[in-house]
């Protein structure tokens, strides 16, 4: 025995070394075949993803092994388009699908050890649901299941009075913005659930959720109530009270009707024999008195136009305060929240989703998803302003241009001019300066008007069909010599004087 070990060639005569050869080979090939396996393994729980934030979707390989040299490929229900690619060791986006592109983005810092993450940003409500991701070698692939949750906070809940309803008081909860399908809820002082009259949710264009709930308050019901909307994935709920005032609940005296009965009658008779009586002198008016009576007639649609149109908005005052993390960073907001100017320099601030960056302006921090709803915001002596309301969706990066279209509903005054911005804009004829104006939004009616407060005139009315959740919209403007102008001035609205204007 020489110690060497026996060498086998396909060649040799001896007809036992061919058999050997080929099960050696079959051995060795096995043998790699099975050192190449591996699994995939992703997240035994689904992610949850923040509308607007980012996701990261996780998977690696076990046993640990490089995956620097395969393809790794996250898709949805079909395996090409994909949502990323990775291959040939560079990211590949000939393949991905539209609606991610500019938004993924693959994590490599571990892909030596079998572990990447996809990161997915700007999370939408489509991003919802199920992923794969897979791993291929030269010899072997694998994938995972992962489930993304999208979750999105909506508008804090709009509480309205909405008239009279089985003898009670109908209120009606309002909120948009939600994703999922939220859950709505009436809750009395102690926390305990009551039944609603009616509850509504419907899907809006951009895929969120609104959602309108009702209940009847009676007189002898709890007549402080709240309104709860929930979102269930991220375990978060929004809320608003309201206390309905006795005032609301009269009550009527069957003596008192069948006295009024009596007094309405007696009253009719004597007016009958008055009328019968002065007929005669009212025939012989002279010609200068019925031009009296026509002047005053006159007077009185002109009020009717301009005074009770403002006094009847004002009956749905609300309190608006601003939203600082929209304002820009040029703006300056006083800490009550209820002014705002132009500053001489840019602030540091946070660049976070919801602010403006180009646009020097600022949102209110309440939104509105219907209703009426009415504020008023002193200008003072201002040379340049815009007022009015945006869609809480618009776009807050970049320049924008103002118009119903993208969702601004506005008026401005720039060079001694006042203009709506519709397209194009539109020239308002102002025969008195306003040192405050009111606007008033009527959701259902698809209206928001502007009102001069200084004379009572209306100044213009959008008309346009609203859907999601409407911000009150400031931009101060700049002096004609700069920065620092005045302040727009958040201003409490007078409750109206007179009579009873109807709703």
């Amino acid at each position: 025995m020489t110690g060497k070990v026996p060498s086998f060639s396909p060649l040799s005569t001896g007809s036992s070394a061919l058999p050997g050869y080929v099960t050696l080979c079959l051995a060795l090939q096995v043998h790699r075949l099975v050192s190449a396996q591996f699994t995939v393994t992703g997240p035994d729980h689904p992610i949850t993803a923040s509308l607007g934030g980012e996701a990261i979707l996780p998977c690696h390989l076990s046993p640990r092994m490089s995956a620097e040299n395969m393809e790794l490929r996250w898709f949805r229900s079909q395996f090409s388009p994909a949502v990323h690619l990775y291959r040939d060791g560079q990211d590949q986006y000939g393949e991905q699908m539209q609606e991610y592109r500019g938004r993924t983005e693959l994590l490599k810092d571990d892909i030596t050890s079998g572990r990447v993450s996809l990161r997915i940003r700007d999370i939408r409500p489509s991003d919802d649901g199920q992923y794969k991701c897979f791993f291929q070698s030269d010899v072997s692939y694998e994938d995972a299941m992962l489930e993304l949750q999208v979750a999105g906070l909506g508008s804090v809940p709009a509480i309205s009075v909405e008239g009279h309803q089985d003898g009670g008081i109908r209120v009606v909860c309002r909120s948009a913005g939600w994703y999922p399908q939220p859950e709505a809820q009436w809750r009395d002082l102690q926390g305990q659930l009551l039944p609603s009259a009616s509850e509504k949710i419907s899907q809006e264009a951009d895929d969120l959720f609104q959602t309108e709930i009702a209940i009847v308050i009676t007189e002898e019901s709890n007549q402080k109530v709240s309104c709860h909307v929930r979102n269930t994935r991220l375990n978060q709920e929004r809320e608003s009270a309201i206390s309905i005032a006795e005032l609301f609940f009269p009550r009527v005296n069957p003596w008192m009707v069948a006295l009024g009965v009596i007094l309405a009658v007696l009253i009719g008779l004597a007016s009958y024999g008055f009328w019968r009586q002065h007929r005669a002198k009212e025939m012989l008016r002279s010609d200068l008195e019925r031009q009296k009576e026509e002047h005053r007639e006159e007077k009185g649609k002109l009020f009717t136009e301009f005074g009770l149109g403002l006094r009847r908005a004002q009956l749905y005052a609300v309190d608006v305060t601003l939203d600082p993390d929209t304002a820009s960073a040029w703006l300056v907001l006083s800490e009550d929240r209820k002014r705002v100017s132009d500053g001489d320099t840019r602030q540091d601030l946070p660049n976070n989703p919801e602010r403006f960056d180009y646009c020097v302006c600022v949102l209110g921090a309440e939104g509105f998803a219907g209703g009426r709803r009415y504020w008023e915001v002193g200008v003072g002596d201002k040379t340049r302003w815009i007022l009015g309301v945006c869609r809480e969706s618009v776009s807050r990066k970049g320049k924008v241009t103002l118009s119903p279209g993208n969702g601004y509903w506005a008026v401005r005054l720039r060079d001694g001019g006042y203009e709506a911005l519709t397209s194009p804009s539109t020239p308002l004829p102002v025969s008195v300066r306003p040192g405050r104006v009111g606007i008033f939004l009527d959701y259902e009616a698809g209206e928001v008007s502007f009102y001069n407060v200084t004379d009572g005139s209306r100044l213009f009315t959008f008309t346009d069909t609203f859907s999601g959740t409407l911000r009150p919209y400031f931009r101060p403007g700049l002096n004609a010599g700069g920065r620092n102008a005045a302040p727009l001035i958040l201003c409490p609205v007078p409750a109206p004087a007179g009579g009873n204007l109807g709703p």
